[in-house]
């Protein structure tokens, strides 16, 4: 009988069962940094005001956890800017030398974003929207400013909101 290095078990969940000599993933030190978004987090902030549109008050209510196998961040949100219900889920994960974001949002859009972290700075970059977050308070604490782009070169604030970690 011939040797093989391949054996059968589950390398993708929707794939079942299969035979391969694929390396089984394993968590390392860029999944463990995801680790300062982990928690239940309460949002409060404002949306930027124009010469056209009033500033808004936001209040949020954010979770974000580890998916099944710990090598994704699922993110929930759900609140109100203004007197507009919004929510959405985000997956995170692990994408070459960064991290790839998508957040899905209740009004049917879909958001792409690369995730970079650096010490206590988060930096989230899409093609119109980014944000930057600064961690305080131990990591307790979430100030973000958050900025909007109608042609992906030209960039304003957008919101500047406050998270605090509840648990």
């Amino acid at each position: 009988m011939p040797e093989t290095t391949e054996s059968a078990r589950v390398v993708a969940v929707a794939a079942g069962v299969e035979q391969t000599d694929q390396a089984a993933a394993v968590r390392d030190g860029r999944h463990q940094a995801l680790e300062v978004l982990i928690g239940k987090w309460i949002n409060e902030g404002h949306t930027i005001g124009t010469a056209e549109i009033p500033a808004a008050a936001i209040l949020t209510s954010d979770v974000y956890e580890w998916a099944p196998g710990g090598f994704f961040v699922l993110h929930s949100a759900f609140g109100r800017i203004g007197e507009t219900a919004v929510g959405g889920v985000e997956m995170i994960g692990v994408h070459e030398d960064a991290y790839r974001s998508t957040f899905y949002d209740s009004f049917g859009n879909v958001h792409h974003s690369r995730l970079e972290i650096d010490g206590d700075v988060l930096r989230w970059t899409g093609e119109r929207t980014r944000s930057t977050v600064t961690l305080t308070d131990g990591g307790r604490t979430q100030v973000v400013r958050h900025e909007a782009s109608p042609d992906g070169v030209n960039w304003a604030p957008s919101m500047d909101v406050i998270l605090h970690k509840v648990a």
